[in-house]
Order: C-alpha cells, then sequence, then structure tokens
C-alpha cells in the first residue's frame, strides 16, 4: 500500500549534542573540514551510507549511539570547538568589513539570483558550470564576510540521475527529493505559519509559493517552491524539475525566480531585519524579470516607469555565461504579453512597455520574440562576461544593442570566473599545505587574501611557499590522489555495469581497471556538440596506440550528461561508451555515469591532466580545469575561456584550433584532434615517463609547482568575489544612492529630451590643419589642430560630448587600437546653430593612420557614454573626416 503522506520523524538529540544540529544545517560543513570530520567520527560506520550528508546521518543514528556520543568527554570537546569555530566564523569580522572600516562604500547588501545553485551534493538543485559557479560564488562571498543573500528555485526532482543502458543509451531518472530531508528550513512568519509569495497568472488563477532557507556558511539562500496545497496542480508542477517543460512552464519558472524572488528577499528582510539590498545581480537571464517587479515597487512609491527604470538599473548588475544565441531564453511575445496583460502580473506596468525591454531590435533579430538576455541587458547597467575573451565575445554578440559602435566599446565588461578552493582541494591537498604552512597560511592563500593586497611588506606570498615542497613529497601526494581515483573509479563502475544488467561473474576485468602509476587524463562536463566530448575518438587506432603504449601508456576516465532532449548528445555519450567497452580497452579508459559534485570531488584531484577541447571561442569560461589545477592536475586545453587569458607552457600545453571560416567542420575536427594526439604522443606522456636519477618526473613535479604557484591565486572564488564588489557591486551601489527621487525623475527627462533631439545632432563640418601634412602624410611628433562644427538639435553642449576616435587603420579604414580625445566648444553657436569646437590631435604611431568625430550624449549619472546607444558620426559630406594617412 502507498502512503497518503510522508514526513520525517527525527531523532531527539541530547542536550550537550544539540550543537550538532546547527552545523549539519549549515552548509559550511560542505568545504570545512573539522566540521564533516566531526560528523565522520560520530557514526564511522554510517557516514558513507548517508552520503557523507550531516542531516541524513543524524536522521539516522541510532538513540544508543547518540547516547554514547553524550557520554564521549572526548567527542565533546570536538564538538565544542567546531561549534565555537563556526560562531566565529558567522559572527566575526572578514574581508568586507575591514574594507567598511577603512572607509570604503559598500553596498550594505546584495541580492544574488540564480537559477541553479551547486553548494553540495547534498542539495541537488544545479544541472552544471552555471550552478556550481552560483555556489561556489555564495561560499566565497560568505569567507569574505560579503552580506549576500541567495535566490533561486526548489526542484522537487532536482536535475536528472543518469545511468546506461546495456547498450549504452543515457536514461534519466528523477527521484523525488524531500525537503524536510535536507538541509533547509521553512521560513515562518512570526506567528509561525509558513511565509508565502504569491503571483497572478492568466485567468484568475495564482500561483503560491513557500520559502525554504539555506544557511551557505553566512549567506542565506532562498529557494521558492510551488508544491503547496494552494496550489492547483499544475502550478504546483512549476518547480518540479530544472529546465523541464515547455516555454509556458519555463516562463512561470521565471517569473516566479525573478518577481517571487524580490518579493521573497523583502520578506526574509522583514522576518529578520536584514538591510534590503541595494544591488541586484542576476546571473544569466533566467532571473531577468526581477527588475520588472523592483519597476512595480517603485511605482507603488510615485515613480513614473522611466524614472523608476533608472533607479532599478543604477543598482542592477547582470552577468551572461553563454556565447551563443541559442543558449538564451526567448518566449513568443504573445506569451509575454498574456502574462502580463490584463488580470496578469505586475499591474501598471504597461505591457508594451515590458514586450519593448526583450525585445530584439537589432539587424537579424526577431521581433516576435521576447528574448530574456536583451532584457536583461537593458535593465542593468552594469554587464559582464565570464572571461577576457568571452568579454570579448560578448559584446560582439549584443553589439546590435548599440548601434553606431564598435564590438569594443560596448558596454559590457568581464571578470573571470573562480571556483571555490575549500571545496575543490583535496584533503591530503590540504594536509600538506597545513603541515609545511601551517593551518592559517594556509587557509589565507586557499582564500586568496594576497590577491587583494593584504600581504604584509617582507613577508613571502602564500602560494610561492610551495616552492620549498620536496620532490619527492609532491610525487607521492600525487600517486596517492591517483590510487584513490583508481579505487573510487573501480567501484563506480561497478555499481554502472550492474545497473546495466550484468552479473557478477561478468565483472572481474574492472579489479584491473586504471593503474595508478600511468598517466592519467580526466574529461567531465555537460555534453552538448560545442563541447566535443568525442574528438578524442576521431582516429580511434591512434588513440588505442596511445591508450595501450608499452611504456608511456595512457589513461582516460571520461564522465558527463546530456541534456534529457538532447538526442545528438545521448549519441555522443553512447558512441563514447561503445569504445570504453571495447575488451581490448576498457581497462584503459572508463566512462562513469551520474557526473556530479560527489564524482567530481574525487576526479579532479586524482588526474594529472584535465582535458578541454571544445569548439573556439563557445566555452564562456569552463571552471573544471581551475578545480583540477588547484590539485596539482595540470590543463591540455584549447585556449578557450580562461585558459586563453592564463595559459603559461610553463604549467600547461594549449592544443592548437583551426580558426577561421575557411575550415569546414570535419576538417577543423580532423586537424584539432590530430594536433591533440600529437601533444599527448609527443610532449606530455614523455615528459610524465621521463624519470631523474631519483625515480622521479622532475620537470612534470617543476609544471606542478608552477601551477599551483602561478595558477592558484588567480583561479580563487575569493579572488573574483572580491573583483565583483569592488568593479561591479560598489559602483551599483553609489549609482542606486545618488538617484532619489527627484534625481531620477530629472535623470529620465533628460534621456526622453536627448533621444527626441538625437536625430537632428550631426556633424557637419571637420577640418585638420598641421605644418608638415603634405600628399596625405604627415610626421611622427607633429599635431593636428582640429576645427569641427557640430549641430545640436536644440540640446545644449553640457549635453553631450565631442570626441576624436584616433588610431592605426586596414586597408577598409577601420580604426584598431582606437584612442578617444575629447574635443572642447569654443565659442557660441553661429547663425545656423551650430556649435564649434576645437582641440588637437598628436600623431604618436607611425604607418597607417585615421579618425573621426563623434557626438555623444553626455550626463554624470551615465556609467560609459556608450550606455544611451546614441551617437552621431560624420557624412561622406562633412569634409575632411575620412582622416589622414602617416607614414
Amino acid at each position: 500500500m502507498k502512503a497518503i503522506r510522508r514526513f520525517t520523524v527525527r531523532p531527539v538529540l541530547p542536550e550537550s549534542l544539540r550543537p550538532l544540529q546547527d552545523l549539519a544545517r549549515n552548509l559550511r560543513w560542505s568545504w570545512h573540514h573539522e566540521t564533516r570530520e566531526l560528523f565522520r567520527a560520530a557514526d564511522p560506520e554510517g557516514w558513507r551510507p548517508a552520503d557523507f550528508d550531516p542531516v541524513r546521518l543524524l536522521d539516522a543514528m541510532s538513540a544508543g549511539r547518540l547516547a554514547e556520543l553524550a557520554r564521549d568527554e572526548e567527542f565533546l570537546a570536538r564538538l565544542a570547538d567546531v561549534s565555537e569555530n563556526l560562531r566565529e566564523y558567522l559572527d566575526g569580522p572578514r574581508w568586507y568589513q575591514n574594507r567598511l572600516a577603512q572607509g570604503a562604500e559598500l553596498p550594505a547588501a546584495i541580492a544574488y539570483f540564480s537559477p541553479e545553485f551547486g553548494v553540495t551534493a547534498a542539495l541537488p538543485q544545479y544541472s552544471g558550470g552555471l550552478g556550481i559557479l552560483a555556489g561556489d560564488h555564495l561560499k566565497a562571498a560568505s569567507d569574505l564576510g560579503v552580506p549576500l543573500i541567495g535566490v533561486g528555485l526548489l526542484y522537487r526532482h532536482g536535475y536528472f540521475r543518469q545511468t546506461l543502458s546495456r547498450d549504452g543509451w543515457q536514461q534519466e531518472h528523477y527521484p523525488v527529493l524531500d525537503p524536510n530531508e535536507l538541509p533547509l528550513t521553512l521560513l515562518r512568519e512570526t506567528d509561525g505559519t509558513p511565509a508565502r509569495v504569491v503571483l497572478a497568472l492568466p485567468g484568475g488563477r495564482s500561483l503560491h509559493a513557500c520559502l525554504w532557507l539555506a544557511r551557505v556558511g553566512r549567506v542565506p539562500l532562498l529557494l521558492l517552491d510551488s508544491d503547496v496545497e494552494e496550489n492547483a496542480p499544475g502550478e504546483r508542477d512549476v518547480t518540479d524539475r530544472l529546465y523541464g517543460g515547455g516555454s509556458d512552464h519555463r516562463l512561470l519558472q521565471e517569473m516566479l525566480l525573478g518577481i517571487g524572488g524580490v518579493r521573497a528577499v523583502r520578506t526574509y528582510c522583514r522576518l529578520t531585519a536584514t538591510p534590503d539590498p541595494e544591488v541586484f545581480h542576476t546571473n544569466e537571464g533566467h532571473a531577468g524579470l526581477l527588475g520588472l517587479e523592483r519597476i512595480r515597487e517603485l511605482a507603488g512609491e510615485g515613480l513614473d516607469f522611466d524614472s523608476a527604470l533608472e533607479v532599478v538599473r543604477a543598482g542592477t548588475v547582470f552577468t551572461t555565461h553563454t556565447p551563443v544565441p541559442a543558449g538564451i531564453d526567448r518566449f513568443d511575445r504573445q506569451l509575454v504579453a498574456r502574462h502580463f496583460g490584463e488580470g496578469g502580473e505586475l499591474p501598471g506596468v504597461g505591457v508594451e512597455r515590458i514586450l519593448r525591454l526583450g525585445r530584439e531590435t537589432y539587424p537579424g533579430g526577431e521581433p516576435d520574440l521576447f528574448n530574456m538576455a536583451v532584457m536583461g541587458l537593458r535593465l542593468a547597467q552594469r554587464a559582464n562576461g565570464v572571461s577576457t575573451l568571452h568579454g570579448a565575445v560578448s559584446r560582439e554578440m549584443f553589439s546590435g544593442l548599440w548601434p553606431g559602435f564598435d564590438p569594443a566599446e560596448v558596454p559590457i565588461t568581464s571578470v573571470t570566473n573562480g571556483v571555490h578552493a575549500p571545496t575543490w582541494v583535496a584533503p591530503e591537498v590540504l594536509r600538506l599545505g597545513v603541515r609545511h604552512f601551517g593551518a592559517d597560511r594556509t587557509r589565507d592563500a586557499l582564500a586568496g587574501g594576497e590577491v587583494a593586497g593584504e600581504r604584509r611588506a617582507g613577508t613571502p606570498r602564500r602560494w610561492d611557499a610551495v616552492t620549498a615542497v620536496p620532490d619527492r613529497e609532491i610525487w607521492d601526494l600525487r600517486r596517492v590522489l591517483r590510487e584513490q581515483l583508481v579505487t573510487e573509479v573501480r567501484k563506480r563502475l561497478y555499481a554502472s555495469w550492474r545497473r546495466r544488467g550484468a552479473g557478477t561473474a561478468e565483472l572481474g576485468w574492472i579489479d584491473d581497471v586504471l593503474d595508478p602509476d600511468v598517466l592519467t587524463i580526466g574529461f567531465a562536463r555537460r555534453v552538448p556538440s560545442y563541447k566535443r566530448l568525442t574528438l578524442m575518438l576521431r582516429d580511434r587506432d591512434r588513440l588505442r596506440e596511445l591508450l595501450l603504449h608499452p611504456t608511456r601508456p595512457i589513461q582516460i576516465v571520461v564522465a558527463g550528461k546530456a541534456h534529457p532532449a538532447d538526442d545528438g548528445g545521448k549519441r555522443l555519450v553512447q558512441e563514447l561508451v561503445r569504445f570504453a567497452d571495447d575488451p581490448r580497452v576498457r581497462h584503459r579508459i572508463v566512462f562513469l555515469p551520474d557526473y556530479g559534485m560527489a564524482m567530481a570531488q574525487k576526479l579532479y584531484p586524482g588526474c594529472d591532466v584535465w582535458l578541454n577541447n571544445p569548439l573556439r571561442p563557445l566555452e564562456a569560461c569552463g571552471t573544471s580545469g581551475m578545480k583540477a589545477a588547484l590539485n596539482g592536475c595540470l590543463n591540455l586545453s584549447v585556449r578557450d575561456g580562461w585558459w586563453d587569458e592564463w595559459f603559461e607552457p610553463d604549467f600547461g600545453w594549449a592544443i592548437p584550433t583551426a580558426d577561421g571560416s575557411a575550415v569546414d567542420e570535419d576538417r577543423r575536427d580532423e586537424l584539432e584532434s590530430n594536433a591533440l594526439y600529437a601533444l599527448i604522443e609527443d610532449r606530455v606522456a614523455p615528459r610524465f615517463y621521463d624519470r631523474g636519477g631519483e625515480g622521479l618526473p622532475e620537470r612534470w613535479i617543476e609544471m606542478v609547482r608552477r601551477t599551483l604557484v602561478t595558477l592558484g591565486p588567480k583561479v580563487l572564488a575569493g579572488r573574483m568575489v572580491r573583483e565583483y564588489v569592488e568593479r561591479l557591486y560598489a559602483p551599483a551601489a553609489r549609482a542606486r544612492r545618488a538617484l532619489v527621487p527627484e534625481v531620477a525623475r530629472e535623470l529620465a527627462d533628460w534621456k526622453a529630451r536627448v533621444r527626441a533631439a538625437w536625430p537632428k545632432v550631426s556633424v557637419d563640418h571637420v577640418e585638420a590643419v598641421t605644418d608638415t601634412a603634405a600628399g596625405g602624410s604627415a610626421e611622427l611628433g607633429s599635431t593636428l589642430a582640429l576645427r569641427v562644427r557640430i549641430a545640436l538639435g536644440g540640446l545644449d553642449p553640457d549635453d553631450v560630448e565631442v570626441q576624436v576616435v584616433a588610431g592605426r587603420v586596414d586597408s577598409g579604414d577601420a580604426i584598431a587600437d582606437a584612442q578617444v580625445f575629447p574635443l572642447k566648444p569654443a565659442g557660441g553657436h553661429d547663425l545656423e546653430g551650430r556649435w564649434l569646437y576645437e582641440g588637437p590631435l598628436a600623431l604618436d604611431r607611425t604607418g597607417p593612420y585615421g579618425y573621426t568625430v563623434r557626438v555623444l550624449p553626455a550626463h554624470a549619472l551615465l556609467a560609459s557614454g556608450a550606455e544611451p546607444g546614441l551617437v552621431a558620426l560624420p557624412t561622406e559630406a562633412t569634409g575632411e573626416g575620412a582622416g589622414v594617412l602617416m607614414r
């Protein structure tokens, strides 16, 4: 029989053990080694069966064992120490508080919205890199004391669990998650009733959601859950699974995340007396509707739409993670209009104004679609990509929103992702650091304190201390980690084959899978086509030769999930699995199903080389190689994402790419796979197996050392979060504070006036004088005296900035490496209403050189001149605006 209702019966802890509940309910245990070891000691036999989850461990512990622990003085002393450490961590000043004490202007709070959060395997609310990044962002913010509030959805099925059929086809399973069995607490009103947020839906329906709270160290994470009794069956399923359902389902999820998320934040702040956020950070466009809810709030306080929009934009940060348009959520305009029209959400906010925010107005855009990333950019004054290369790709990708500007000037910056070292560094690596450098110094290095300039003068850099670790210790550590991976792989491979239908008698060969002394390469990630899971299979005979080399063999561990709706990705998984099933090579290459955080924490440390071979430049960042690097694993990667900006031959290898439109897809894959095979055969494997007098691969160990010393401080999430605080959050908070209602109205009125006048703004005449100009040439070091007449269309000179843009030119007269120089007004306007601007242009470069003149709107509250998307340029009839050549 099936139960009609499910609930959880929890043990009653003795008074002396009550602190265990607080430790288990704060997810800091997921990255705090001492807390995890305390729970392991509480029940060594039950720790693994509980999947290393303290909540499940406590729920399963017997009353007898709890009574034993309550009498164990040594355990109680450890419990007191760990509890006090958590209290100090939660209450003591950290980097952010120290910056405030030094007078820094920082936001009182920041709300961070993401559709997924990968904090720990015990809270499976993530699918891949976006969620893991969000989880690392929260954990690093906690370590730094940044007052962040995380906002997401609680998916009752999470993301799918992956198994394989006998013939290697991916199969998906969606286990039901009970929030009462997760490290979550239901947020309640002061009268004890569950807190709720409500959204209006078409047809008089409502969408209710309760709020679950996860404690991520110092950071609260609010997760909205629609599986509540007040909802009809369809609405109860809104938060059923991550990235599931059709367009209507996804829109409801994103309405709940964005609009409901803002209401959840307001509820949490009201109930806990937490300061309201001054900055809202949307991690990808899925949560972009939060800006519309904030406009609605401000409209209720008396601001018109345009003024409210300026306030919202000032305090919003938008991070894009996709380098391809196909990765962006786009909805039919009529679907959006139906949910925000009569009887729908956001009363008082015009539907047409909402639709205009997501409209693809650029060439090639589809006007009938509502683009969530486009809306995100229009609702945020500050936007960024997640690596330097991705920033450039994003500026190109979204340049149509800023017509008239070169992609380099599109106002999208970049903050390169980082990873949370305490989560991803293996305990064995941590212990090596503590043994050589002490616990405090090791902890500070992993937090990245030196990156923020906190290192005292005269003290050695924390990561440089790795140079003092003997070669033998590094090599022995690497073998221990590799041996642990071999054990883990065999265990998981055996379980996978059993689920595929194999009997015990068939699986004796698994005892010989992988070798702890063989060069081990790892490849694990989601399986969209651009990540090229099967590039390594391009020449199967050559791969077999590498795997079975008599003196320099390699072994490869592969993992990854294809999206449930992506049959092409599933075929790639099957192709890899079938190759790995071949009895000739199955001891040297394995595919592990159900890739997730728990597997990753074993996989990264145990590999010697981390392989990444995406189609460049389609990998926005790709943080798996960062996690591997923190454990002394070397990267072998296409120069894409973060590897493009930080690659050095001292600590890894770059796979050459066949870029260019002249190379078709098949030929490109052939060239790049051959380059990959050659690198492994000629450089990677020989360096690993080249042993010195003591039997150590000295050059390999030196590369491991350089990886830790040079890459270590760069790839940290602490560095990343500091950059967000200093470059994006703090300026956004200052901009938001400046926009009091009367200033917001003034700015909105000014923008409206400028837009109305802009069609009449023009560059009417440009002339340049130099004493040495002759025959289209000028001498290095000479100066052009520029005189420009500008029609302002009724605007004042204070409303604009007139600029010279100059630099080297190509054969098509396009300016590269441009420099920008302002011109100054030189008197009033003439009888035709044109204003004269003048200024010098120093010719400080040789070769073909050119310039142009442009007019931009100018206002003290603009984040950049490109922000309004308005520019006036010379026409062919303007005069001498074509420029000057210099030889």
